[in-house]
């Protein structure tokens, strides 16, 4: 999986190369869908969400530029895959999904697998984990229309975020935001699907 869908379509980071070596990606999936774990294509888990494909985990974790000393904010936990890869690669993963039965099942798995420096939370990641900021990192794993502002002033000086920002069955860009000197920089590098933010998001 990692040599042929991810290294050779342009991720180098050998830190974050070795953490998706490392991660069982099956156990992260429903049992019936084991069977195609490794596969380069999102799968369903249940409740109207997937696991994202390989490419776009790595992707997105390299364009965070993790060097082992971070606090991460994650947005939108799923089967908890994205969170297990993070936690190889950043001192701390916090973690929210707004489906309860999935970040229960998240946290079971994570827990399990012995992935120690993640914490779960259920509920609306739109307003971020005010108590925990500000994070070196935040990666959102769902697609608002617009960045949310709460994560963007969870954001710490020098951090980055990635997201996908856009309508919800359209092709949404991946956006990367760097925070310099109280300035917000942003980059529009992928265009992706991803499934909608829920909650607040569906609100504004």
């Amino acid at each position: 999986m990692v040599a042929e869908q991810i290294e050779r379509r342009g991720v180098k980071d050998p830190r974050v190369l070795e953490a998706m070596r490392k991660v069982p990606r099956h156990e992260f999936v429903p049992e019936d869908q084991r069977h195609e774990a490794y596969d380069d294509r999102p799968l369903p888990i249940g409740h109207g969400q997937t696991i994202s494909q390989p490419y776009i985990v790595a992707f997105m974790t390299e364009a965070l530029g993790l060097k082992g000393t971070e606090k991460v904010l994650e947005v939108g936990t799923g089967s908890g895959y994205q969170a297990a890869v993070l936690s190889g690669l950043a001192k701390e993963v916090f973690t929210i999904e707004i489906v309860e039965p999935l970040g229960k099942q998240a946290a079971e798995v994570l827990k399990k697998l012995g992935y120690k420096n993640v914490s779960v939370r259920t509920g609306d990641g739109y307003r971020g984990w005010r108590e925990e900021a500000p994070f070196d990192a935040i990666i959102v794993t769902c697609a608002p229309d617009a960045v949310p502002e709460p994560l963007v002033h969870q954001l710490a000086e020098g951090g980055r975020m990635i997201i996908p920002v856009g309508p919800e069955g359209k092709t949404q860009q991946l956006v990367l935001l760097k925070k310099r000197h109280g300035k917000l920089h942003q980059q529009e590098i992928l265009p992706v699907r991803f499934v909608p933010m829920t909650g607040e998001a569906r609100d504004r």
